[in-house]
Formats: C-alpha cells, sequence, structure tokens
C-alpha cells in the first residue's frame, strides 16, 4: 500500500488516480437504467413496482419482487394494506420474513384476536413468521407497506371464524 502511495505522490499518476475516482463516482450516479446489472441482479425502483390484485385477498395490492409467491422458490413480495384493514386469524404454509416499509403494522398471535393485545411495527420494524402460526394483523389510521420474504408456494389458510 505505501508503494502505492508514493506512486500517486508523484503528479502525473495522482491527477490519473483523481480522474479515475471521479468516473467511478459519476457511474455510480447514474439512473439506474443506466447501469448495467449483473447477470442475475434485480433492481426496482418504487416508481416501477408493478402492483396487482393480490390472488388470495383481492382487497390488497401486492408486487413480486424476486419470484412468484404461489410458486415453488425464494420470492419477494411487497404488500398494500388500506387503513383500517383487518386479517382475522390465519396461517401461512411457508416460513416468512417481514420488513414493515411504511406505516404502522399491527400482529397478533394465536387463533383469536384481541387488539388491545397486539404488538405495533413502526417503519423498519422486522419480524419472522413461522410456517403454520396462526397469527392475526391490521392497518389502522394509516396505509401500511410490507415486505415479505419466503420459500415458496406461500398460501394462506383462514382459521374458523367462530374462533373469533
Amino acid at each position: 500500500m505505501l508503494s502505492q502511495i508514493k506512486v500517486l505522490d508523484r503528479g502525473k499518476p495522482a491527477l490519473l488516480a483523481a480522474a479515475v475516482a471521479a468516473v467511478g463516482i459519476a457511474i455510480c450516479t447514474l439512473p439506474a437504467s443506466a447501469q448495467n446489472l449483473p447477470a442475475g441482479a434485480v433492481l426496482v425502483t418504487p416508481d416501477k413496482m408493478a402492483w396487482k390484485s393480490n390472488p388470495r385477498n383481492p382487497s390488497l395490492e401486492a408486487s413480486d419482487l424476486i419470484g412468484d409467491s404461489t410458486k415453488a422458490g425464494p420470492y419477494v413480495q411487497r404488500v398494500k394494506f388500506p387503513p383500517n384493514k383487518k386479517e382475522p386469524p390465519h396461517t401461512h404454509p411457508d416460513d416468512r420474513n417481514i420488513t414493515v416499509i411504511s406505516g404502522t403494522w399491527y400482529i397478533g398471535w394465536g387463533e383469536t384476536c384481541d387488539a388491545a393485545k397486539m404488538t405495533a411495527l413502526p417503519p423498519g420494524s422486522f419480524y419472522s413468521e413461522p410456517a403454520n402460526v396462526a397469527h392475526c394483523v391490521e392497518s389502522r389510521a394509516e396505509p401500511v407497506v410490507i415486505e415479505i420474504r419466503g420459500i415458496g408456494p406461500s398460501g394462506i389458510k383462514r382459521l374458523d371464524a367462530a374462533k373469533k
């Protein structure tokens, strides 16, 4: 490393190093569409996410970022919940990892749902959801966006409404 520093101290090589650094910074700040992504890389800006009706719950919108949660294999999906959306107790067949992107998300565990016992998760919160564990979720006064990561196929099994 010291020999490299000595070379850079000799004038023209230092100028060349500065020019290379400037080009590197310029390339890193180009819009995503102008960059060459490595094979297999995925880059999606919020304005380019393809939102569609969630097939398992048409009252929600979902955007598949990687894979497809209805098929075998890893997936990453964002889901939008409108204000005051309640999802009664249910389970999923896959382990899931959830990050709250925006809004405050509420979760409760078990086969019954008590709003007073739910945990509030502000933006940036993370939790894991083991397969087949009963839980309920809801948004309250504001919309919520969550990101779900898992290995599909996923699904939802709604628990007996009479147990509420």
